[in-house]
């Protein structure tokens, strides 16, 4: 079963994202079931052997249907359950299928690998070190994905859009990519720059499948939504992290929040409850059923 992760930008963040978008603009601007995602303040300079270059904005969506706003929202990327009534928008993991009659976003682990998938990358897109050891998010025991180089993030790309592909095929109406911020723990290895290329190249693919995408978390790159051709955020405690209102403003109101405490739910609904997509969830995102299970919207 998946296990969702909060993910978290180096605490109650405005002063720490101004600073990382200002410092951004000065630069010149499987085996894989669902997880969710963790994080930690930006890095620094990347080495000398990363390729960087721009990314150019991407281009709009066509066929793209974004998700209705202010709409019933239910985080299930922990299992598929039978959405509860009123629902009107469902995120499951890949290996899922949407739920009929409703807006389906599809969770793919996009810059990490699941524990124990190690094998079935190439070695040589998993990051590693100066010393050949892989670099790995202690928190979930996944080792990161090399997108440090324009060749190689092009190579990571072409597996995750298979995935991607088979979002489309079962019918999902958009894509949810997780550990947009691993380069916050690539020790210095990937940049910023190299996420937002990498997802750029997902966001191309998946505008080309008819899926809108999702930008989860990350709210240090929310700013960069012209340049990753980005539709939506995937909010997780932004209510308890003061954030909401920076996905809020970057994505105009298309914003979808997980909270995992009803604190962090209060907040949330206090300030954005009449605008944002708002959902209370167990940290373990459980099915009814199990004693952890919690969903609430109130």
């Amino acid at each position: 079963m998946s296990v969702t992760r909060v993910s978290r930008v180096g605490g109650p963040g405005t002063a720490a994202v101004l600073a990382t978008l200002l410092a951004l603009t000065g630069c010149g601007a499987e085996k894989d079931t669902g997880a969710g995602s963790h994080g930690s303040p930006a890095s620094a300079k990347a080495p000398a052997t990363s390729s960087k270059p721009t990314p150019k904005t991407a281009s709009p969506p066509t066929a793209v249907e974004l998700p209705p706003l202010h709409a019933d929202f239910d985080y299930q990327i922990g299992g598929a359950y039978p959405p509860p009534s009123g629902v009107r928008i469902v995120a499951r993991d890949r290996t899922a299928s949407p739920a009929p009659g409703l807006y389906n976003i599809c969770y793919v682990n996009a810059f990490q690998a699941q524990p124990g998938a190690e094998e079935s990358w190439p070695a040589d897109l998993l990051l590693r070190d100066a010393h050949g050891k892989l670099v790995v998010d202690e928190d979930w025991d996944e080792a990161l994905l090399d997108i440090g180089t324009a060749a190689k993030r092009q190579r990571v790309a072409a597996r995750i859009n298979q995935w991607i592909d088979g979002c489309a095929d079962k019918g999902f109406d958009a894509v949810e990519p997780d550990n947009y911020d691993s380069y916050t723990r690539s020790r210095n290895l990937v940049t910023a720059d190299d996420a937002t290329a990498f997802i750029s190249l997902l966001s191309a693919h998946a505008h080309a499948r008819n899926l809108a995408i999702g930008q989860k978390n990350t709210v240090e790159l929310a700013a960069l939504r012209s340049r990753t051709g980005l539709d939506f955020a995937v909010a997780e405690e932004c209510g308890a992290y003061d954030e909401c209102g920076v996905y809020a403003k970057a994505f105009d109101d298309r914003v979808v929040v997980v909270e995992y405490t009803d604190s962090g739910l209060r907040k949330a609904r206090s300030g954005f409850g009449d605008r944002l997509s708002i959902v209370r969830r167990d940290v373990d995102v459980s099915t009814p059923g199990s004693e952890d299970y919690v969903r609430r919207t109130r």
